[in-house]
């Protein structure tokens, strides 16, 4: 067979082979890198899936832990008729009443005491009602419960004033004796829910409700008084009249614009309340005070949190075997010593004038609540304080520690 040859210029071959190897080697290159890209991309996205799934997952352990670890209520509270004839507070401490919250309320009755008795038994019924029905709702927190205490309060004013009206029979009360209607009572109201996050205040009335935090006195209400700017506008523009006879009132008879009750007095004096909902702060907030105007009216803001701060630190000295915080107060302060458990007996408001009393400081007699040594003697030394400075009406104070005993991480 013979043999075909092609003549092929020198060089050729060999260059057409290095081109081929090239090309070869190129495609092979790009072809890994395109491979190694698609494939970091691919960790990319398998990256941020994951980490949206692991923050994901910490938010839930987090809200999990939340409401896992939830503070007992810490407190103490007393309540003394005082110079007055007859008692017409009431205190509502109802620890737990939904699920990682405690509710506090002091509630100042005036003509009678059976709307500050209603809204004690009642008014955190009431809130937990409203505060389960708004759960499913889209709203922040502050607005949820802005929109829950302002229904709560409004059942609790149409209940007070229903529930006297649809009463029969014998009286059950003082006022009854006197006025079968009843319209002419009515009750301050100041609450407190201390959750793990927020806290929540709402206030109708002149009772009051302050803060200790970093070392200062916040108050978290304003007191509802007929000369308030913005209330004596209201009331004149309702057709309502302030007339002074001693100090402003509604038509000269209600000395507060806004309280649950007092139907007589409707439009002018309305139960809207004033709510306010601020992030609890580690390490700053230290403890709260809700008080009838029996306390306010006598002790400003500043000393009441510099004597339940003193409290506090009193007691931690005495641990090391120091002195009682009372000896550090004058004589026009303090009329005794105070008491190292938590509790007042009516004798000691007795003779600081106190007529009939009723003192006294809670202790852990219901779930999620315990007592605190240095918040029951703080309450105490701050009614104490109050009839020493002559004041005329019923004092009722409550004191809750807002220190968390472990840090939240």
């Amino acid at each position: 067979m013979s043999e075909i040859r092609r003549d092929v210029p020198e060089g050729a071959g060999a260059g057409a082979e290095g081109k081929g190897a090239e090309s070869h080697v190129g495609s092979r290159c790009a072809r890994r890198r395109r491979m190694e890209i698609r494939r970091h991309r691919l960790v990319a996205e398998r990256g941020a899936e994951e980490t949206s799934r692991k923050r994901r997952k910490l938010e839930e352990e987090s809200s999990s832990t939340d409401e896992e670890e939830i503070e007992p209520a810490r407190y103490g509270v007393t309540s003394v008729c005082g110079r007055r004839r007859d008692m017409e507070d009431a205190v509502s401490i109802r620890p737990e009443f939904l699920p990682g919250h405690h509710f506090f309320g002091v509630f100042d009755g005036h003509g009678c005491s059976h709307v500050a008795t209603s809204c004690g038994e009642r008014m955190h019924e009431i809130v937990a009602e409203e505060a389960g029905g708004a759960r499913s709702s889209g709203s922040d927190d502050a607005e949820r419960w802005m929109g829950v205490m302002e229904r709560s309060f409004a059942r609790m004013d149409a209940e007070a004033v229903s529930s006297r009206s649809r009463a029969s029979g014998a009286p059950t009360c003082r006022c009854e004796l006197q006025l079968p209607k009843c319209d002419h009572v009515g009750s301050t109201a100041v609450v407190a829910v201390v959750g793990p996050r927020h806290l929540i205040v709402a206030n109708c009335g002149d009772s009051r409700a302050v803060i200790g935090r970093g070392g200062a006195a916040i108050p978290l209400s304003s007191d509802h008084k007929p000369d308030r700017p913005d209330e004596f506008e209201r009331i004149q523009a309702a057709g309502g009249r302030v007339i002074f006879w001693d100090g402003a009132r509604v038509f000269g008879v209600l000395a507060m614009s806004r309280a649950i009750g007092d139907s007589y007095l409707k439009p002018f004096v309305i139960a809207d309340p004033e709510v306010r909902v601020m992030e609890r702060k580690d390490g700053e907030d230290e403890f709260l005070i809700l008080a009838s105007d029996g306390l306010w009216d006598v002790v400003s803001n500043e000393v009441a949190c510099h004597v339940v701060r003193s409290c506090v630190r009193s007691k931690a000295k005495r641990r090391g075997g120091r002195s009682s915080p009372t000896s550090n107060l004058s004589p026009r302060q303090s009329s005794g010593s105070g008491s190292g458990s938590g509790s007042s007996s009516g004798d000691e408001a007795q003779n600081d004038g106190g007529g009939c009393a009723d003192a006294r400081s809670e202790s852990d007699e219901e779930s999620g609540e315990e007592v605190d040594e240095a918040c029951a003697e703080a309450a105490i030394l701050l009614t104490k304080l109050a009839i020493a400075r002559q004041s005329p009406d019923n004092v009722s104070v409550v004191v809750v520690n807002l220190r968390r005993r472990r840090p939240r991480f």
